[in-house]
């Protein structure tokens, strides 16, 4: 019974993936020494020899012929009478080899020995998970989901390796559930309680990037580099590529013929909106670039303080701050620049129209700064925004945008 038990646990360990033979082979001699040396206090004079193909073993001990009176160690020596009951044609000092059965260990060691090996091929199955997905740090795996729980969602590989995904690491509009295949970057591996715990994500910048490398030849094969990508996942993204062949047009070839290949991606990220730029170490032509399709009138830079001020026509203003500020916020992480967005005005319209600043008596300091974060610098800014969309792009309460409202219409009356 015990053989039966131990050939099964060989079976097992047979079908490890990615385990060379040496491996096995060492290991497996180990958990045989181990049990050697508790037994009788040494393994070198054992010879282990284990066929891993049929899962079967051999143990062989080694011991010196000695004459009958002078044995000191039965493990090391063999009187000669016994020696004989072997093979009558051994004499003293001669070496012999005797084969040592299972059974003579007990069933309490053997029990023993198949939980040892099954101890260690546990082990060495999570030490080749982590040394698998150690060095695929920021590449695209695929998986299959088999288990939906409120913080997380299991997934298993192709070959029934364990994946986590935290909600975290979710783009918001996700929804997955058993069976369904996902397509994610390896963003974090490490042993926690000796359990190999492998991290996905799917908001990351770095699947992004990998998701543009597998649309775009040019990007793999390195003619087009993608110099930095921030994103709102979800919801907006934006990609500053550069060319290092002047025939290459980047962003075009990013984009492809009719959005082909960017098509893709956006499917893959939920419809998420994804601005490809040209990168240019020219900082206000960055900056225009990145707050596009806002078209700026003047720029004034700051770089001591890395602060830009942006001046655009009024009917600008709502396209470079964007849906809930995204493109604003967007754009000055990309480019590393604090943007202040400010209304270009003509005298006529200036004449016509009152700073808020102006209103510090009757509108709370932080109120005000809250409507110049969204680009309303102005009483009338304010009032050409609708009072559904100040609510929805600023933190303000809507009894405080109603009182807002009432306070600047009392000035024009």
């Amino acid at each position: 019974m015990e053989n039966i038990n131990l050939i099964d646990t060989f079976s097992e360990f047979k079908e490890l993936k990615n385990i060379d033979r040496a491996t096995m082979m060492r290991i497996l001699e180990d958990v045989f020494r181990n049990l050697l040396q508790k037994k009788y206090g040494t393994d070198e004079n054992f010879d282990v020899i284990i066929n891993i193909d049929k899962g079967d073993f051999e143990i062989w001990r080694n011991r010196e012929v000695v004459d009958d009176n002078e044995i000191e160690d039965s493990n090391l020596q063999i009187t000669l009478t016994d020696a004989r009951k072997i093979d009558t044609d051994y004499e003293v000092g001669e070496e012999v080899t005797d084969e040592v059965k299972l059974i003579d260990f007990g069933r309490r060691s053997v029990l023993a020995l198949r939980q040892n090996l099954t101890s260690k091929i546990l082990e060495l199955e999570k030490t080749n998970i982590f040394n698998n997905y150690k060095d695929r740090i920021g590449e695209i795996v695929s998986g299959e989901v088999y288990q939906v729980w409120k913080k997380e969602i299991l997934i298993l590989d192709d070959e029934g390796n364990e994946l986590v995904m935290p909600r975290t690491e979710q783009i918001p509009s996700d929804f997955f559930r058993k069976g369904d295949s996902v397509k994610a970057a390896v963003i974090k591996v490490e042993m926690r309680n000796n359990n190999p715990i492998i991290v996905l994500s799917r908001t990351a910048p770095v699947f992004l990037e990998r998701l543009f490398e597998l649309e775009v030849p040019e990007i793999f094969d390195g003619l087009i580099t993608i110099k930095k990508i921030v994103r709102v996942p979800g919801e907006r993204a934006k990609v500053a590529v550069e060319s290092y062949d002047e025939r290459i047009d980047p962003v075009g070839a990013c984009v492809g013929m009719k959005g082909s290949r960017i098509h893709g991606i956006v499917r893959e990220l939920r419809n998420e909106n994804i601005d490809v730029i040209n990168y240019t170490n020219n900082t206000q032509l960055y900056i225009q670039r990145a707050l596009s399709p806002a078209k700026i009138t003047s720029i004034k830079l700051f770089d001591d303080d890395k602060r830009a001020e942006i001046y655009l026509q009024p009917n600008e203003v709502s396209l470079a701050i964007g849906k809930g500020g995204l493109n604003i916020k967007l754009a000055s992480q990309l480019t590393e620049y604090e943007l202040d967005v400010y209304r270009e005005q003509s005298e006529a319209d200036m004449d016509e129209d009152v700073n808020l600043d102006e209103f510090a008596d009757e509108i709370e300091s932080w109120v005000i700064d809250e409507l110049k974060a969204i680009g309303c610098d102005t009483a009338r800014s304010v009032l050409e925004i609708p009072e559904g969309e100040l609510l929805r792009r600023t933190d303000l309460e809507e009894e405080t945008i109603q009182e807002v409202i009432k306070i600047i219409k009392a000035e024009f009356e």
